[in-house]
């Protein structure tokens, strides 16, 4: 059985609906952010909002275990991809990946903000475990030399941030990755 914040072991079915309600406020707040409401979640969970606040109890709340899990859900996927064949490949493929996924993490980032959010909070320790990890995939793929050994994390970092907002708001998506991953292509002429 798991625990609930209390630290009392939690029933099946309340386990269940925690899970359910964490996925469709991933929906609905990916979709509609900081106007989007618990109630909606509630609704759409198919549980009461008493349910919703039992679990969670603050929309902030709510919004923040629906970021950590989002963020340990890319950082794991990303640690996955570390024992891969081909890291440039890896490296890039997640960038990628990241990119797509950022219109909805900004919108859940922006509706927790808008709920009083803490953004020293447990999403914040949960991204950061994702920011590692990326830098893991980095020195991989720099070890392979798919991608140019002068850059560090956080000037990577700083670009997949833009990229991602770039594209989550400009539509230059495919464009954008394009500079970017010729930006961070290994030099003719320089040594790995």
């Amino acid at each position: 059985m798991g625990t609930s914040s209390s630290g009392r072991a939690q029933r099946v079915d309340a386990r269940a609906n925690r899970g359910r309600i964490l996925d469709i406020a991933e929906e609905v707040f990916g979709k509609g952010g900081e106007s989007a409401s618990t109630e909606e979640v509630a609704r759409l969970a198919g549980v009461g909002i008493a349910t919703v606040f039992r679990h969670f109890p603050t929309k902030a709340a709510l919004l923040q275990a629906v970021l950590v899990r989002r963020f340990d859900r890319l950082r794991e996927q990303a640690e996955a991809l570390l024992d891969t064949t081909d890291p440039g490949i890896a490296f890039f493929d997640f960038f990628r990946h990241l990119v797509a996924d950022a219109t909805t993490k900004i919108a859940i980032g922006e509706a927790l903000l808008d709920a009083g959010g803490d953004s020293d909070g447990e999403a914040a320790q949960a991204s950061n475990g994702l920011r590692r990890a990326v830098g893991a995939l980095l020195q991989h793929a720099q070890q392979a030399g798919a991608v140019r050994d002068d850059v560090e994390l956080p000037e990577v970092y700083a670009l997949l941030v833009a990229t991602s907002r770039t594209a989550a708001h400009a539509g230059l998506k495919d464009r954008v990755l394009s500079i970017v991953f010729d930006g961070l292509a290994p030099r003719e002429g320089t040594e790995k």
